[in-house]
């Protein structure tokens, strides 16, 4: 086997192939339109063979697009060897738009490609270019399976084939030899020799986990909570039944939106969080309003989403599937956004701190002995029987400049995940130049209302964003009240300013009191006097009782100086003239 070559797929990249069936395909792709005026010949025709060239000139820096699958005997586990005929024709294809000539046939189309498993005897990918359009733009649709890339090395191919600047001359195309692929046998001995090797390399693989003897036992707890954790959020059991969880077809619908990117993060700098928070939150939004149309109660709904986690380092360039997946519980009984914001934030920084991508990527590695036989019987049952969430919602970060294939500048992309088996939609995002572009995939035979499931999204956010905005109608309020108080109590201040200056001779009761008890008495009939309105007691009085009243008020000011112990002998008399205004003071105060 010296001179022969083949490659294993991890265990994540064969369960992809393992879960595939007639419904439900595996592939991952999306829409990419282009303005006018680029890709064109002198004539004004899709220079289809420029197209051609120039991806065709890139393949020799991502080897795996000229490669196919091949099996172990027995085993049955799935290997990549370079494809002896390879044709770049069969997977760059064109198609022109002939009907309504907008995104409207251009996603009826897209729905139709997506409904068409790849070809497991060629390399799994292809390339649509589409013309047509009635303002002279382009679309590229793109189709590469699951298992040859994830998410986030879908990025790194697109810096291969796009460049932040205009180009006008195609690479060079280096020459293509295939390298010889194993015989049958070759695979099977090949196979046993590195089974045998397996204990050995677990082994080295455990001593890499530290240096030291102390960061080992640290990093295997920290290892052993994360897997845990991952176990127990939720894959071991089964999330609700709803109308986006029905029995699948093959036929796939497509469609999309675009949110403006500083309005999600105007959201997430108000309120804490991380964009992907917002779009969380707006997905369980829209669920919510989508299952309500539906005459669905969602108070006691268990609803998950699958949300891929890249666990690829930085200086990891290679092909192939390096992601772990988060479930999480979307709350969509709450009422509204900014609750289902706040939980939302809070149950991913617990994800991020319990480690739970890293613990169900440990769990993929745990069972990566598992043989492609058993793994592909078990991933079959438990598609069917299984259901630990409800839907995939995945979001790609792009780059926020201007990218160009060849002269073409990219204006939009919108990317597609695979539908799950029971799965009946599913949610793709991708952050460029400025805006959100949200890819949303149904299968047509059980989710018929996709429009509406797509404007609720919409919805969802604009309430999200509203909810995020301060409000000053609040302050304005307070400030109306505040400054509408003071003048109504100076008023009442002024008015009662007379009365208030008789009150504080009678809080001083306690010298008159030991001198003459029935100054006591005059001073507490003046009382019901001093609090109530002079309305009530004018008419209860004659002109003379005033003019006593007024000696009354002479008399309890001479009180307050200190002279007032020579008129003492004039405090006792006014009791004698005072007895007759005494008396009708009862019903005052009552």
């Amino acid at each position: 086997m010296a001179n022969t070559h083949y490659e294993r797929l991890s265990f994540l990249d064969s369960t992809f192939l393992a879960m595939e069936d007639r419904n439900a395909h595996f592939h991952v792709a999306g829409v990419m339109k282009f303005a006018p005026g680029g890709l064109r010949t002198a004539d004004g025709a899709v220079d289809i063979d420029r197209v051609k060239a120039h991806i065709e000139s890139k393949l020799h820096r991502i080897p795996r697009y000229r490669q196919v699958l091949d099996w172990i005997p027995l085993e049955e586990h799935p290997v990549w060897v370079d494809d002896a005929f390879f044709d770049i024709d069969y997977h760059v294809r064109r198609a022109t738009l002939t009907d309504e000539r907008d995104d409207v046939e251009l996603q009826r189309l897209t729905g139709t490609i997506f409904s068409q498993k790849l070809d497991r005897f060629r390399p799994l990918w292809e390339v649509w270019i589409v013309d047509g359009f009635e303002d002279d733009t382009l679309a590229m649709i793109t189709k590469v399976h699951h298992c040859m890339i994830d998410g986030m090395a879908g990025v790194d191919l697109m810096k291969e084939l796009l460049a932040p600047f205009p180009i006008t001359d195609v690479g060079p195309i280096e020459p293509y030899e295939p390298r010889p692929s194993p015989s049958k046998t070759e695979l099977l001995a090949d196979e046993a020799v590195r089974r045998a090797a397996m204990p050995l390399q677990a082994l080295r693989s455990f001593r890499h986990l530290s240096d030291s003897i102390t960061g080992l036992a640290g990093e295997v707890d920290t290892r052993l909570r994360a897997m845990g954790k991952a176990l127990g959020a939720g894959w071991l059991k089964n999330a609700s039944q709803t109308p986006l969880n029905e029995r699948i077809g093959p036929n796939r619908e497509f469609k999309w939106m675009n949110v403006d990117l500083d309005e999600a993060k105007s959201v997430k700098n108000a309120l804490g969080g991380t964009i992907n928070d917002v779009v969380l939150t707006t997905v369980a939004g829209a669920v919510r309003k989508y299952l309500l149309s539906h005459d669905v109660a969602v108070d006691h709904l268990d609803f998950r989403v699958m949300a891929p986690v890249s666990v690829r380092s930085d200086s990891d360039q290679s092909l192939g599937n390096q992601v772990a997946m988060w479930l999480l519980d979307l709350p969509i009984e709450l009422d509204t956004p900014r609750q289902r914001y706040r939980q939302i934030a809070e149950e991913t920084a617990e994800l991020k701190e319990t480690n739970q991508a890293l613990g169900a990527s440990l769990l993929v590695q745990a069972t990566s002995w598992t043989p492609s036989t058993i793994l592909t019987s078990a991933m079959r049952l438990a598609g069917t029987n299984v259901r630990p969430f409800n839907m995939t919602v995945t979001n790609v970060p792009g780059p926020q400049i201007p990218i160009y294939f060849l002269d073409a500048m990219l204006e939009v992309q919108y990317p597609m995940v695979p539908l799950w088996t029971n799965h009946g939609v599913g949610i793709a995002l991708f952050s460029y130049k400025g805006a959100i572009s949200w890819g949303v995939v149904a299968d047509s035979d059980s989710v018929t209302d996709l429009d509406r499931f797509v404007g609720y999204i919409d919805e969802a956010f604009r309430e999200l964003v509203q909810a995020a905005k301060p409000k000053p109608a609040r302050a304005k309020k307070t400030g109306k009240a505040t400054g509408a108080k003071p003048k109504p109590a100076q008023k009442k201040r002024s008015s009662v300013k007379p009365e208030a200056a008789a009150k504080k001779p009678t809080a001083k009761k306690k010298p008159a009191a030991k001198k003459t008890p029935a100054a006591q008495k005059t001073a507490d009939a003046k009382k019901p006097a001093a609090k109530k309105p002079p309305a009530k007691k004018t008419p209860a009085t004659k002109k003379p009782a005033a003019k006593k009243t007024q000696a009354a008020k002479k008399t309890v000011a001479a009180v307050e100086k200190k002279p007032a112990t020579r008129k003492s002998s004039a405090a006792q008399k006014q009791p004698a003239t005072r007895k007759p205004a005494i008396k009708p003071t009862p019903p005052a105060r009552s």
